[in-house]
């Protein structure tokens, strides 16, 4: 059980091995405690339906059973309290576009450093998002040609109005702004910030905060030093 004072956590992962040292990690860490182990998405949904809600899941992507992208796609719909880090050792941009698109509030990849995954957790945990700078900056610098990525920028540019650029490179600023802080920013209400977000939603076929940060990253909208000079 875990205590008052630390987040429940889940670890949803085939390797039982992997489990046990992520789960030692986790106790080093403090503020945290693991609450559920799950070989795939079938044993946490099942642990779910007999005890409480856990603050973050993580998530490894390929498991038998009930893979992380659909696990990952239940607890988006069935536990909103709930978020979702992904853990992979596919770092392509097809896996981490999936994985928001399913839910996920963050991406990270397994032979990460314990720092890199002890910020993932705690950004997932208290900013409901965790923001991983160099694979997202890969992301624009892989894929297409830079004469095909030119023209297909232009062409996302040109169905963008000016307030959404600026929304997006606000929502992807290194400060991680909120929603009613991006809102100040740009000195209009709420409601019409939660507008721009759900158009470019609509647009692109974004899902999340997370998928918005991956898009102006990739797509480089987000204000950073460019990788296609």
């Amino acid at each position: 059980m875990a205590s008052a004072q630390r987040l429940p956590i889940a670890i949803i992962d085939d390797q039982a091995l992997f489990r046990d040292a992520l789960e030692g990690m986790i106790h080093r860490f403090g503020g945290f405690e693991v609450a559920v182990h799950a070989a795939n998405g079938k044993e946490f949904v099942e642990a779910m339906q007999k005890g409480p809600p856990v603050a973050v899941a993580i998530v490894d992507l390929h498991m038998p059973v009930m893979d992380g992208y659909a696990t990952i796609a239940w607890i988006r719909e069935h536990m909103p309290g709930t978020r979702a880090l992904a853990l992979t050792f596919e770092n392509t941009e097809a896996a981490m576009i999936r994985a928001t698109n399913a839910g996920a509030c963050g991406f990270l990849l397994k032979d990460a450093r314990a720092s890199d995954f002890k910020d993932a957790l705690e950004q997932v945990a208290t900013l409901g998002y965790y923001r991983n700078e160099q694979l997202l900056l890969s992301l624009s610098a892989a894929g297409e040609t830079p004469a095909a990525y030119e023209l297909a920028r232009r062409d996302i540019m040109a169905v963008l109005t000016d307030r959404e650029v600026e929304f997006l490179r606000l929502v992807s600023d290194m400060n991680e702004y909120t929603y009613d802080q991006i809102a100040d920013h740009m000195k209009v209400h709420r409601r019409t910030v939660d507008g721009y977000r759900e158009s470019i939603f609509e647009k692109f076929q974004i899902k999340s905060k997370a998928g918005l940060v991956i898009f102006a990253y990739k797509w480089n909208i987000a204000v950073k030093p460019s990788v296609r000079a």
